[in-house]
């Protein structure tokens, strides 16, 4: 299962964002099991950079980043999800937009992100990680 995360998803692992960290940390965790492909964008990678070098100095954060690089699949913003934001009427946060059109070129399944207001015109699923661990991981989906 393809799924894309949020900025905030990585803000609150890089962070260890309570009471939200062992949900987004689980997900995070994900990638290496072969069941579940992890997707962000350099939007998303940018914006946790940001957040995680307020929290801890600027090489710190690097080396969070490198590491969350090395462990996830960074969707591309493309020019066609560009003017497809700006296309669309529905969308109001260009941000937004971009993360959505970067999660359905990827085919992904669904956006988890702790604001799901924010994608409140996405045609795929939108979790937050509460919903999403118990969906998808307290079930028999993993074995």
């Amino acid at each position: 299962m393809k799924i894309f995360l949020d900025a905030n998803i990585l803000v609150s692992v890089l962070n260890k964002e309570y009471p939200i960290f062992p949900f987004t940390s689980r997900i995070l965790s994900l990638a290496d099991t072969g069941r579940f492909k992890l997707f962000t964008s350099p939007v998303c990678l940018a914006i946790a950079f940001y957040f995680a070098e307020k929290k801890h100095r600027t090489v710190t954060a690097k080396q969070k980043i490198d590491i969350l690089c090395h462990h996830l699949s960074i969707a591309g913003n493309t020019s066609e999800s560009v003017f497809k934001t700006l296309q669309n009427k529905s969308i109001h946060d260009f941000e937004d937009g971009l993360e959505y059109y970067s999660a359905t070129e990827q085919e992904c399944a669904c956006i988890i992100t702790e604001d799901k207001s924010d994608f409140y015109f996405s045609d795929i699923e939108v979790l937050n990680s509460v919903e999403f661990c118990s969906k998808y991981l307290n079930s028999n989906y993993i074995k």
